[in-house]
């Protein structure tokens, strides 16, 4: 059996294509699994979706009336996983505590992203 030019042709391709790539390995990752696995979880990503749209600082109780289906510990858990990642602030005003998207996550996630560009 032979092999048509088209075949020939497209292998030549694959091997161009196989250009030496920047090497991750090296790399610190270790603060960005923090990061990704405070983003990895539903219930963590509406609240940052609330907090995005809001665009301001959000009483707690703002929080839980928007996650109604999970009791206040779960929330408050989920807000501590937010918060340990520097995905959010937190401000206590009085007994409320209100809580912010962090001005430095979207630098963060660009900072990974760069790791990457070699």
């Amino acid at each position: 059996m032979t092999r048509s030019p088209a075949i020939a042709k497209s292998s030549n391709v694959s091997a161009e294509c196989c250009s030496p790539r920047s090497k991750v390995l090296g790399k610190d990752l270790s603060s960005f699994s923090v990061l990704f696995k405070a983003l990895g979880d539903d219930t963590r990503l509406a609240i940052l979706g609330f907090l995005v749209t809001a665009g301001d600082a959000l009483c707690v109780c703002e929080i839980e009336d928007h996650v109604k289906d999970l009791s206040q510990p779960t929330i408050s858990h989920h807000l501590r996983q937010l918060r340990e990642a520097g995905l959010v602030t937190a401000e206590r005003r009085g007994t409320w505590v209100y809580y912010a998207i962090d001005k430095t996550a979207h630098a963060r996630l660009a900072k990974f992203a760069t790791l990457f560009a070699g």
